[in-house]
Protein backbone atom coordinates (compact mmCIF):
# COMPACT_ATOMS: atom_id res chain seq x y z
CA UNK A 1 0.00 0.00 0.00
CA UNK A 2 1.08 3.54 -0.90
CA UNK A 3 2.79 5.30 2.40
CA UNK A 4 0.42 7.58 3.10
CA UNK A 5 -2.70 5.26 2.14
CA UNK A 6 -4.64 5.94 5.17
CA UNK A 7 -3.91 9.80 4.98
CA UNK A 8 -5.36 10.10 1.24
CA UNK A 9 -7.91 8.10 1.98
CA UNK A 10 -9.28 10.23 4.78
CA UNK A 11 -8.91 13.42 2.59
CA UNK A 12 -10.82 11.39 -0.48
CA UNK A 13 -13.53 11.10 2.19
CA UNK A 14 -13.41 15.02 3.30
CA UNK A 15 -13.71 15.64 0.00
CA UNK A 16 -16.66 13.68 -0.44
CA UNK A 17 -18.55 15.14 2.65
CA UNK A 18 -17.33 18.67 1.75
CA UNK A 19 -18.61 18.19 -1.66
CA UNK A 20 -21.97 16.91 -0.62
CA UNK A 21 -22.60 19.94 1.51
CA UNK A 22 -21.39 22.32 -1.46
CA UNK A 23 -23.78 20.64 -3.91
CA UNK A 24 -27.13 20.57 -0.87
CA UNK A 25 -26.55 24.03 -0.04
CA UNK A 26 -24.65 26.38 -2.58
CA UNK A 27 -25.61 24.40 -5.72
CA UNK A 28 -29.49 23.61 -4.96
CA UNK A 29 -30.11 26.99 -5.80
CA UNK A 30 -28.06 28.03 -8.67
CA UNK A 31 -28.39 24.43 -11.02
CA UNK A 32 -31.56 22.65 -12.20
CA UNK A 33 -32.65 19.79 -10.36
CA UNK A 34 -31.87 17.25 -12.69
CA UNK A 35 -27.72 18.22 -12.58
CA UNK A 36 -28.51 18.28 -8.81
CA UNK A 37 -29.16 14.62 -9.28
CA UNK A 38 -26.18 14.58 -11.53
CA UNK A 39 -23.91 16.20 -8.60
CA UNK A 40 -25.52 13.73 -5.91
CA UNK A 41 -24.83 10.86 -8.12
CA UNK A 42 -21.05 11.86 -7.83
CA UNK A 43 -20.84 12.87 -4.17
CA UNK A 44 -22.77 9.00 -3.46
CA UNK A 45 -20.34 7.34 -5.46
CA UNK A 46 -16.98 9.74 -4.11
CA UNK A 47 -18.23 8.88 -0.71
CA UNK A 48 -19.31 4.92 -0.98
CA UNK A 49 -15.63 4.19 -2.35
CA UNK A 50 -14.24 6.63 -0.06
CA UNK A 51 -14.96 4.17 2.74
CA UNK A 52 -14.28 1.36 0.71
CA UNK A 53 -10.48 2.67 0.39
CA UNK A 54 -10.33 3.40 4.25
CA UNK A 55 -11.48 -0.86 4.77
CA UNK A 56 -9.04 -1.47 2.21
CA UNK A 57 -6.04 0.51 3.57
CA UNK A 58 -7.17 -0.57 7.48
CA UNK A 59 -7.25 -4.50 5.99
CA UNK A 60 -3.39 -4.47 5.98
CA UNK A 61 -3.62 -6.56 3.13
CA UNK A 62 -1.13 -5.36 0.10
CA UNK A 63 -4.06 -4.11 -2.51
CA UNK A 64 -2.30 -1.30 -4.17
CA UNK A 65 -3.56 -1.88 -7.54
CA UNK A 66 -7.39 -1.77 -5.84
CA UNK A 67 -6.70 1.37 -4.34
CA UNK A 68 -5.08 2.83 -7.12
CA UNK A 69 -8.31 1.80 -9.58
CA UNK A 70 -10.52 3.55 -6.95
CA UNK A 71 -8.28 6.61 -6.89
CA UNK A 72 -8.26 6.89 -11.00
CA UNK A 73 -12.01 5.73 -10.94
CA UNK A 74 -13.44 8.71 -8.04
CA UNK A 75 -11.38 11.33 -9.86
CA UNK A 76 -12.87 10.44 -13.44
CA UNK A 77 -16.35 9.06 -12.29
CA UNK A 78 -17.13 11.98 -10.08
CA UNK A 79 -14.82 14.77 -11.36
CA UNK A 80 -16.56 14.67 -14.59
CA UNK A 81 -19.77 14.16 -12.87
CA UNK A 82 -18.99 17.40 -10.71
CA UNK A 83 -17.91 19.33 -13.72
CA UNK A 84 -20.91 18.44 -15.77
CA UNK A 85 -23.45 19.42 -13.35
CA UNK A 86 -21.93 22.76 -12.61
CA UNK A 87 -20.95 23.87 -16.34
CA UNK A 88 -23.63 21.86 -18.16
CA UNK A 89 -21.23 20.66 -20.67
CA UNK A 90 -22.10 17.25 -21.49
CA UNK A 91 -18.58 16.60 -23.02
CA UNK A 92 -17.74 15.63 -19.26
CA UNK A 93 -20.57 13.40 -18.86
CA UNK A 94 -18.90 11.74 -21.92
CA UNK A 95 -15.70 11.11 -20.11
CA UNK A 96 -17.56 9.70 -16.84
CA UNK A 97 -18.45 5.74 -17.86
CA UNK A 98 -13.97 5.38 -17.90
CA UNK A 99 -14.36 6.26 -14.31
CA UNK A 100 -17.20 3.67 -14.17
CA UNK A 101 -15.01 1.37 -15.42
CA UNK A 102 -12.23 1.81 -12.92
CA UNK A 103 -14.00 1.65 -10.14
CA UNK A 104 -15.67 -1.64 -11.35
CA UNK A 105 -12.12 -3.15 -11.96
CA UNK A 106 -10.96 -1.93 -9.28
CA UNK A 107 -13.68 -4.44 -7.56
CA UNK A 108 -12.96 -7.55 -9.31
CA UNK A 109 -9.46 -6.55 -8.68
CA UNK A 110 -9.88 -6.89 -4.83
CA UNK A 111 -11.85 -10.20 -5.60
CA UNK A 112 -9.01 -11.63 -7.38
CA UNK A 113 -6.40 -10.05 -5.54
CA UNK A 114 -7.65 -11.53 -2.66
CA UNK A 115 -7.82 -14.47 -4.31
CA UNK A 116 -3.81 -14.85 -4.73
CA UNK A 117 -3.51 -13.20 -1.19
CA UNK A 118 -5.57 -16.07 0.28
CA UNK A 119 -3.15 -18.80 -1.86
CA UNK A 120 -0.32 -17.41 -1.06
CA UNK A 121 -0.68 -17.52 3.25
CA UNK A 122 -1.80 -21.28 2.65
Amino acid sequence: MPKHALRISGFIGFLAVLLGAFGAHLLKSRISAELLTVFQTGVHYHLAHAIALLAVVLSGQPLRRVFTLWIVGISIFSGTLYLYAITGQKFFAMITPLGGLCLMAGWLSLVFQSKDTERNAD
